[in-house]
């Protein structure tokens, strides 16, 4: 490999950006010709392996691909890995921790109540006892991030969900009903968010399946946040 190419990859892989190293192969699955990387980030159009690229974005394995044209690639994907960052030590995020860890996501709990923010309470993932708008630089949203504010608490969420936003975060997701969320609407209006921006936020938060008790919540939050990473949000209901 060149290494001015391989320390391109390295260098995106370090930055938790997602990029693929195209190698093309020759029919009988030997390598050929000369590799290339392509960011998430790159113009697609007119690439020949711009569907398969765009799959392996979402769904971050590698292997053997097929172009337009019929010639073939491997693809090696480095895709930064997802995490998700649960404003409020409720019940809800103690029942979405470990589900969320067990689906591969590195779990962060943030909430500056430390009669709520307790060890005891949160074993596993990482845990921080303070302000958002404290340890949000220290987090590093991110597009690879989902976001889900859950304490219906103006003061803990709305900074959180506006940060979310700006960074572009692939889930932004607030728990409430529709009438709390207008509210939250006209606030974050008023804060210099977009309509655009307002639009991608998940509220109320998860599927609709109808769920009733923290747990089931949980689930539904946990839905919708792998539903937006694999499918993408121009694909959800």
């Amino acid at each position: 490999m060149d290494l001015d190419l391989l320390a391109r990859f390295n260098a995106a892989r370090s930055g938790r950006r997602a990029a693929i190293l195209v190698t093309p192969m020759d029919p009988q699955g030997a390598t050929s010709g000369h590799q290339r990387l392509v960011a998430e980030t790159d113009d697609l159009a007119g690439d020949p392996f711009a569907e398969p690229l765009s799959a392996a974005f979402r769904s971050g394995r590698s292997g053997i691909v097929t172009g337009r044209g019929g010639e073939s690639a491997f693809l090696t994907v480095s895709v930064p890995p997802p995490r998700l960052v649960l404003i409020g030590a409720v019940h809800i995020s103690q029942a979405l921790l470990p589900m969320a860890e067990l689906a591969g996501f590195d779990v962060t709990v943030i909430d500056p109540r430390t009669a709520f923010a307790t060890p005891e309470r949160f074993s596993g993932g990482r845990l921080l006892a303070e302000w958002p708008q404290d340890v949000l630089d220290e987090v590093a949203l991110d597009p690879y991030t989902a976001v889900a504010a859950l304490t219906h608490d103006p003061k803990i969420d709305d900074i959180p969900l506006q940060a979310a936003l700006e960074a572009g975060c692939f889930y932004v997701g607030a728990l409430g009903s529709r009438k709390t969320h207008g509210r939250r609407v006209d606030r974050l209006t008023q804060a210099g968010v977009s309509e655009a921006a307002l639009a991608r936020i998940d509220a109320p938060v998860g599927a609709d399946i109808g769920a009733a008790s923290p747990a089931e919540i949980a689930v539904a939050v946990l839905a919708n946040v792998i539903l937006a990473l694999r499918k993408g949000e121009r694909e959800r209901p």
